[in-house]
């Protein structure tokens, strides 16, 4: 277990987290995109007040006793073990080489609340930075998953309306159809784990609760209305997907100039806190800007699919010793990672990780143990915090210093492993490394920004 307590930056944290892995292994990084089912259109908005000067939102952990997939009868270490087999699971998605199949995973770590349609209609989506397209049920259904939420019916809603055929939106490079009898547009998603949603593309108008409490309203959204849905979706909890990928029309593209193509979020700590987990933010607009003189700041590379946030990761020092990627050809390369929220550990390329492995070994020269789960390779029994070295990522442009808690976990009561691991093809900035960072993106001037922040005030 830890000892003691660290400082970053400002603030200091005191570490106690408890964990299990699964044995499931990412082994590639050439894919698909997530959702690419749109090409540009333009979209009218009409905000409320909020929107102009930015709205922020409450992203609700899964494991939160706010989720509706809280069990309380699970202990910490159980759910953390859930946790990291949903990250697992979605790496592979997220290297799949299917050129027929949207590679994305339905079990994010995050949940996001808002309403649809006029009525508006209460929906819980999982908030994805690895998908496009929002989608949620609709009536009728003709094979749907169950949901605690009533199901939206777009038939009751004035402001549903759906796609023509001739909409560039309908001719895309991603399973689209035409219902030759309504002349308008459908859609498929294929995941990688063979879950599925089939339905209608409409616009339609989408709510938000701000942290003013006051209501952010977006209009002529373009969403996706499933009608046949099924697979590995969990039931009875959420009702579909909240894209906020980088592909032209996810709901943060299709925010476009009214956010200043800005938003950020704030993950707060899981391991901090055995009693609860305090909530984290997402926010847009002038909220989402990330200022101040600690900020450090990376390009985001150009690649396909738009989906995904692609960095360019140089190296990773362990202490003072640095292991410079341009050295190891396999895995140095302009967008040689995708930043992930819906991923659990950091994930490189086998070459890289034993490597790296190798560097913290040294640099924690105390006796090693095997990880009761059998995934971890580098566990120890127990480490003081001043015996765990500082873990700087070394991004181009942007020296991102990782505290204890970004890079170690507790497996059991009686193991503590390094929470990175190796992936075949594949590798991935996952969300244990960015607790406790406030993370901006810019899609008009293509960056990511991070500024070490205490996410659970």
């Amino acid at each position: 277990m830890f000892t003691g307590h660290v400082s970053n930056e400002k603030f200091s944290i005191r570490l106690l987290c408890t964990t299990k892995v699964t044995k499931t292994m990412a082994n590639c990084m050439t894919h698909y995109s997530f959702f690419t089912i749109f090409a540009i259109v333009s979209s009218i908005f009409a905000f409320t007040k909020a929107m102009n000067n930015g709205f922020s939102i409450d992203l609700i952990h899964r494991d939160s006793p706010n989720s509706p997939f809280y069990d309380p009868s699970l202990s910490f270490t159980e759910r953390m073990s859930n946790s990291f087999h949903r990250s697992f699971n979605r790496s592979i998605s997220l290297c799949s080489r299917s050129s027929s199949a949207v590679v994305a995973s339905n079990n994010g770590e995050y949940l996001m609340k808002y309403s649809i349609g006029t009525p508006p209609v209460r929906t819980l989506g999982v908030a994805d930075t690895g998908s496009d397209l929002t989608w949620t049920q609709c009536l009728p259904c003709k094979n749907c998953f169950k949901q605690q939420s009533r199901f939206f019916n777009p038939k009751k809603s004035s402001t549903y309306k759906p796609l023509p055929c001739h909409s560039k939106m309908c001719h895309a490079n991603f399973p689209t159809s035409c219902n030759m009898t309504k002349k308008t547009c459908g859609y498929q998603i294929m995941y990688g784990d063979h879950s599925y949603s089939i339905g209608d593309l409409a616009t339609e108008t989408i709510r938000f609760g701000s942290s003013r409490n006051k209501q952010v309203k977006l209009k002529k959204t373009v969403i996706g209305c499933g009608h046949n849905n099924a697979g590995s979706f969990s039931g009875d909890k959420e009702s579909g997907i909240v894209g906020l990928g980088g592909g032209k029309f996810s709901l943060i593209s299709q925010m476009g100039s009214s956010i200043g193509g800005k938003f950020s979020y704030c993950l707060a700590p899981l391991f901090q806190h055995k009693t609860y987990i305090p909530k984290s933010k997402i926010h847009f607009g002038t909220n989402g800007f990330v200022s101040g003189d600690e900020v450090v700041t990376t390009p985001l590379a150009v690649k396909f699919p738009a989906t995904y946030y692609y960095l360019t990761l140089e190296g990773v020092s362990v202490g003072k010793n640095r292991l410079d990627f341009r050295n190891v050809s396999f895995s140095f390369g302009e967008g040689n990672i995708i930043i992930d929220s819906g991923t659990v550990l950091t994930l490189f390329s086998p070459e890289i990780y034993v490597k790296l492995e190798g560097m913290v070994k040294s640099a924690i020269k105390l006796p090693t143990v095997v990880d009761p789960t059998g995934s971890l390779s580098l566990c120890y029994k127990s480490v003081s915090i001043d015996k765990i070295p500082i873990i700087t990522m070394h991004f181009i442009g942007a020296d991102v210093r990782l505290g204890p808690w970004n890079t170690f976990v507790e497996t059991s009561d009686s193991s503590i492993c390094f929470a990175f691991a190796g992936s075949y093809g594949g590798q991935i900035y996952g969300n244990i490394a960015q607790m406790n960072f406030l993370v901006g993106y810019d899609l008009n001037s293509k960056t990511v920004s991070f500024k070490a922040t205490d996410c659970s005030k």
